[in-house]
């Protein structure tokens, strides 16, 4: 028997907070359709634009109740205040700066990437264009994060 791998639970008990920062609703329509369609537990939390998306994860405002997230979905092109300012906030801020960020996008353009891996970013991937794709990618996503990467505890001094 390997003893260095030890079979995981398909189902963990507790649920995980994922918050997605999308202004098309189409978009979150499909992200959740597609992390409905798994067997693990999410709760899934959607900000239009990087200012409330920078609220909700500082528990500001009308976020004052609002969960710690482990994980956000990025958008790069938000009103208000884009990805790329959110992700160098969230960089800047100790409470925020060890949440995983994966930005999801449409731009496939390698500015946008190199960009934002230089701000921190733990992973990019660009939006596909047929909704089977759109699901499988995101499913991959929460394979990946949920299932493989261990995510990091409370980050700073948040409790």
């Amino acid at each position: 028997m390997n003893t260095l791998m030890t079979e995981q639970p398909l189902v963990q008990q507790r649920r995980i907070e994922v918050l997605l920062m999308e202004d098309n609703p189409a978009d979150v329509r499909l992200t959740r359709d597609a992390l409905n369609q798994t067997r693990m537990r999410i709760n899934l939390h959607v900000v239009t634009d990087g200012e409330e998306g920078l609220a909700f994860l500082r528990r500001q405002g009308k976020y004052s109740g609002a969960p710690h997230s482990e994980l956000v979905l990025l958008d790069l092109n938000m009103p208000k205040m884009d990805g790329r300012e959110v992700l160098l906030e969230m960089r800047k801020d100790p409470a925020l700066d060890c949440i995983p960020v994966v930005v999801l996008t449409t731009s496939d353009a390698e500015d946008d990437v190199v960009r934002s891996y230089k701000l921190h970013a733990n992973g990019y991937v660009t939006k596909p264009a047929y909704i089977e794709q759109f699901a499988a990618v995101v499913r991959s996503i929460e394979d990946f994060w949920m299932r493989v990467a261990q995510l990091p505890p409370h980050c700073g001094t948040r409790k």
